[in-house]
């Protein structure tokens, strides 16, 4: 069993999958999408999204790390994958499941479920294009505004080259409102002979043990849910080995805040900094009710010097 960090733009970038990968329990996690219209980008693009690649394709607590692409052109996408390989990505995963209406204008991720025969014509590009050694994974949705295309989709993507496949249980249409549709996804892991991820809707261990229930999938892929609960990852994969695991409680969980907080003083502007703390501690609002009364205290904090005071970090430190 495997148990993946799913890639979130404007969410999970480098500074919160180091912190959420100390937790433990998360295999394997994928970068923020790095879209790809038509040309190759250079090689710092790479490196800013994805800096782990300067130390093995690692976080910090050496858990690997997977470039995600996103666009529509199979040749540009196939050469954009070689950089990424030739830059220390160990997996390319391709993104067709964004529901962004943005992305989607400019065709790029769900909205190319519409087309199996691109989806098939991609993956067969990208994996041509990269080292045999490489695996090349993709994330797609059950479809664009309904399921009935999703054995389709699956089917190209795995007969086009995909090792595997995460599959997010929901359409484009239906964006991130429950339920996810987890049959589904036991009726593409029937369909094609490549590991297949579930995802979508799993924010607590009872979730994850009905996905399984209902999927038939052990492998299962965490997004807002691992965000919102930090430890859900071990919480899992400690049930999965047998073992006891007592779920960090709020007190346990500040030097993680504080960790956060350093590093986004270090490579974020003083107007950035405190917006992306906000953005985890509301969501941590969903598990532990005493974000609730930090997040009122932060909601209109814009200086760095007390947001540190509140996360009880010495100035000195958090400068």
């Amino acid at each position: 069993m495997q148990i993946a960090l799913a890639p979130m733009e404007g969410l999970v970038d480098n500074i919160l999958r180091d912190v959420l990968t100390q937790v433990g329990g998360i295999d394997w996690c994928v970068t923020e999408f790095i879209r790809v219209c038509d040309r190759l980008l250079p090689a710092h693009v790479y490196e800013k999204l994805a800096p782990e690649l300067g130390r093995g394709a690692q976080t910090a607590a050496g858990v690997p790390l997977r470039v995600q692409l996103l666009g529509s052109d199979p040749a540009c996408l196939a050469d954009n994958a070689v950089l990424a390989c030739e830059l220390g990505a160990p997996v390319i995963d391709l993104n067709f499941g964004c529901p962004a209406k943005t992305v989607n204008k400019s065709r790029g991720g769900a909205v190319l479920l519409k087309e199996p025969e691109l989806l098939h014509a991609i993956l067969r590009e990208v994996r041509r294009a990269v080292p045999a050694h490489i695996p090349v994974t993709a994330k797609m949705r059950l479809g664009f505004d309904s399921p009935d295309g999703a054995l389709d989709c699956a089917r190209a993507l795995a007969e086009g080259g995909a090792d595997q496949l995460v599959v997010h249980a929901r359409t484009k249409v239906d964006g991130y409102k429950p339920p996810a549709h987890w049959e589904y996804v036991a009726r593409v892991q029937e369909l094609v002979k490549v590991p297949v991820f579930a995802n979508g809707e799993v924010w607590t261990l009872e979730d994850w043990r009905r996905c399984r229930e209902v999927s038939g999938v052990e492998d299962i892929m965490l997004g807002r849910g691992l965000v919102s609960r930090p430890d859900l990852a071990r919480q899992i994969a400690a049930e999965r080995q047998g073992i006891e695991f007592v779920p960090l409680d709020w007190q346990a969980l500040q030097p993680l805040l504080q960790d956060f907080w350093v590093q986004a003083r270090e490579q974020m502007t003083e107007r950035q900094a405190p917006g992306r703390l906000k953005q985890w501690v509301a969501m941590l609002t969903r598990t532990y009710p005493e974000a609730t009364a930090l997040f009122t205290e932060l909601r209109r904090e814009t200086d760095c010097d007390r947001v540190a005071r509140l996360l009880g970090i010495p100035v000195s430190e958090a400068a």
